[in-house]
């Protein structure tokens, strides 16, 4: 009895060192990983002079909202964000109800052509047709240089159409039966009974698809060629190159902001990309988890 004391004594004295190290080590990979957030954060806030001394910023003796003032001053920038904004609300709502439709559709077993629509949208899971068909299909269907040209390609995804189609495969039918003989059609049943059922589904593929629009870069880059049309990422893109001619030139100059260091209006420009999915990611995330995992495991 008394060495098995001791040996519990052991194990759990190495248990809490083993757990120290763990602590310890996931402390510093995550200080590692923030860093460049910190740096990207500090720098944006800098004052020029500041930034020109050189060295490693790690907290500006003054900080400053001038990098922001320019950036906000400029049409270019508001223009790009305001494409962007476009892309990511019109786009996650053309893409939830084409989603969202199209699933529900296929998890009701009384539906014709069922069996050969599931394999038309797994197929398209595991294969894909490649750059050149699709800048093609674009192309003939006369969306070169148009802002739904990176909306209705890419409007819904094979695999959230299967992800939601098990959440749907969980609502009991009971439910539509009873409504049907309440004398409600089949829209009455999609907007009254299935959607608010619905939401813990549709907030969490409505992230997805909301990120997924706001951050849009390579189909912007084969079917954009107005630099008017321009989403935010394709400018941020431009401004690592050469901010001075992707914004249009040096906004407000009478006011000294042309001065600024083409660095500090990137790491502002990083930040205010970043703050839209920040904002509305907190709202969501009740229903995140439940969302993406209902109806992916039956009991």
């Amino acid at each position: 009895m008394r060495e098995a004391a001791v040996s519990t004594i052991r194990e759990s004295r190495f248990d809490r060192l083993f757990g120290a190290f763990n602590v310890t080590v996931l402390l510093l990979v995550g200080l590692v990983c923030l860093f460049p957030f910190y740096y990207v954060f500090v720098i944006s806030f800098t004052t020029p002079e500041e930034y020109r001394q050189g060295g490693l910023l790690l907290f500006p003796k003054t900080w400053t909202l001038v990098s922001y003032e320019y950036l906000l001053s400029t049409s270019t920038f508001m223009r790009a964000t305001g494409i962007s904004a476009f892309l990511a609300v019109v786009g996650t709502l053309c893409s939830l109800v084409i989603t969202s439709s199209l699933s529900y559709g296929l998890s009701r077993k009384r539906m014709r052509g069922r069996k050969p629509l599931m394999f038309l949208i797994l197929l398209t899971t595991l294969f894909n047709p490649g750059i050149i068909p699709g800048y093609l299909v674009v192309k003939e269907l006369g969306m070169i240089d148009s802002l739904w040209s990176l909306i209705i390609p890419v409007i819904t995804s094979g695999w959230y159409v299967l992800l939601m189609k098990g959440f749907f495969d969980s609502i009991p039918v009971g439910l539509e039966e009873a409504a049907r003989i309440d004398g409600c059609n089949d829209m009455s049943v999609w907007f009254r009974i299935i959607l608010p059922l619905s939401l813990p589904s549709l907030a969490a593929f409505g992230l997805f698809y909301a990120v997924s629009y706001w951050n849009t870069f390579f189909n912007a880059v084969l079917f954009i060629n107005d630099t008017a049309k321009w989403p935010l990422q394709i400018l941020l893109q431009n401004m690592l190159i050469d901010s001075s001619t992707a914004m249009g030139g040096a906004a407000a100059s009478d006011t000294g902001m042309a001065s600024i260091p083409s660095e500090t209006k990137k790491m502002a420009a990083v930040i205010i990309s970043t703050i839209p999915i920040l904002l509305v990611y907190p709202f969501l995330q009740k229903h995140f988890a439940k969302g993406a995992m209902v109806g992916s495991v039956k009991e």
